[in-house]
């Protein structure tokens, strides 16, 4: 028991962890859902608001008559406009129109002034919410801008607050951590912790279609944005909040697919989370199927659902916007990998035998791709092989890998069919996915498989 509080900014944290139990299978990894709808602005964004304020307090840059300005999607606001109710600040918050009113209408009961910009202009457009925000602060005597996007307080938060939660509920024994990308702050901070601790502990970022992350991420080039429903996670910018580098994966996840995991979640699970939230079961649930049983994944639901009643909740806009009809277009390659995982176990030809039967048994697989120095695939190492080697003698743990790699075959594109996935696959036991001759997947007969049996 928590005992009494005298104030509810220290009711912030020490949110559940909830084992999901019908949105996976019985032979799937075990996946345990963080609750951050639990806090008391229902959402994982009260733990930033309230360490980035009082961070400013300390440093003078917030004072008494101060006016709190930040672009925000929801959720950040009600954090900041939560902790500014109790410590008594003004808050103007700024907010694409693509948000739930649900959401423009909880800042307001807070009395927070909302002015809400349009969704479809670039980030530098002067009407966009992070401009608006900025010209605000600029015209307001006496304003002090959260900066949620760039503030590396945002990193901190989370390495301070979720990273340790998790680390301690679990005692540290999971194999992944999956979470949604939106300024990147939450991703990056429990990421940094979590790798500190154990390094073997895998990221997992998830993204939506539309937005930049994934692309940067896999290519380091920005894709050209463009709009999608689910909200808060992607971007159409680089936000400095983002550390790649605590990150191992990011996973891709069309609004179909969050909108859908979510209604799943409350009518299944009787969790009532949002969109992001169905977006990061989604590939959680993905990413059990791959692992087994043996594995444990901790993925963190953001927000609550609550505010998404007329949104994905109710059937005549999910109708509405075409999310209950079926996909008629012909299902691609692309598709498949979207909720695959994309850490690749590679070799060079310079490695030792050794070291490559050691990995083989470690991670669990029968065959590796072989890359030149370019990181290009020239051919691939099969547990057969080197079998064979080892039995008829004709090659030592101390030889170099170049001897027993074969030719590559089954290769393919992102944009190829399943039907041509499928033929090649008849033919061989992996497909090796290429996108302008770099490796990107490979693909097994049990991931199209589970991909067909998801499909329907």
């Amino acid at each position: 028991m928590r005992g009494i509080f005298s104030n509810v900014l220290q009711a912030i944290g020490d949110t559940p962890l909830v084992q999901l139990n019908k949105v996976v299978g019985r032979h799937d990894a075990r996946v345990l859902a963080k609750l951050e709808y639990m806090n008391p602005g229902s959402s994982v964004k009260d733990r930033m608001a309230l360490h980035i304020i009082e961070k400013a307090e300390r440093e003078g840059l917030l004072k008494p008559g101060s006016v709190i300005v930040e672009n925000t999607s929801g959720n950040t606001g009600v954090g900041v406009a939560m902790a500014a109710a109790i410590k008594g600040y003004r808050c103007i918050f700024t907010m694409p129109d693509k948000m739930s009113q649900e959401k423009v209408n909880r800042l307001k009961a807070f009395g927070a002034d909302v002015i809400v910009t349009p969704t479809a202009v670039p980030a530098d457009d002067p009407n966009s919410y992070y401009e608006t925000a900025k010209r605000v602060a600029r015209e307001t005597p006496n304003s002090f801008m959260i900066n949620q996007y760039h503030n590396k307080d945002n990193i901190d938060a989370h390495y301070r607050s979720t990273g340790p939660e998790i680390f301690e509920q679990t005692a540290g024994n999971f194999t992944v951590f999956v979470a949604g990308l939106g300024t990147g702050g939450t991703m990056s901070g429990t990421a940094k912790y979590l790798k500190e601790r154990n390094p073997r502990i895998r990221t997992v970022g998830v993204d939506p279609e539309g937005s930049i992350y994934y692309d940067m991420f896999h290519t380091g080039h920005h894709n050209t944005p463009h709009t999608y429903k689910v909200e808060g996670i992607g971007e159409d910018m680089v936000c400095g909040a983002l550390e790649f580098a605590h990150i191992d994966d990011v996973i891709q996840v069309n609004d179909r697919e969050c909108f859908n995991m979510a209604r799943r979640l409350c009518r299944e699970e009787g969790i009532f989370a949002g969109g992001s939230s169905g977006g990061a079961v989604h590939v959680a649930a993905a990413l059990a199927r791959e692992l087994g049983r043996n594995a444990t994944i901790v993925v963190l639901l953001p927000d609550s659902g609550a505010i998404y009643l007329s949104k994905f909740f109710n059937d005549g806009w999910m109708k509405d916007n075409g999310f209950f009809e079926p996909e008629l277009r012909e299902a691609t390659v692309r598709d498949l990998l979207r909720g695959k995982s994309h850490l690749l176990h590679t070799c060079t030809p310079e490695e030792a035998l050794g070291e490559i039967i050691v990995r083989l048994k470690r991670e669990g697989i029968s065959q590796m791709p072989v890359l030149s120095a370019k990181g290009e695939p020239v051919g691939m190492i099969h547990e057969i092989d080197v079998l064979g080697a080892i039995v008829e003698g004709t090659a030592a743990r101390g030889d170099k890998v170049e001897s027993l790699v074969k030719p590559l075959q089954g290769v393919i594109n992102l944009d190829a069919s399943i039907e041509q996935l499928r033929n090649i696959l008849g033919q061989d036991n992996v497909a090796v996915v290429v996108d302008s001759s770099q490796l990107v997947g490979i693909i097994t007969k049990i991931d199209l498989i589970d991909y067909l049996a998801r499909r329907g």
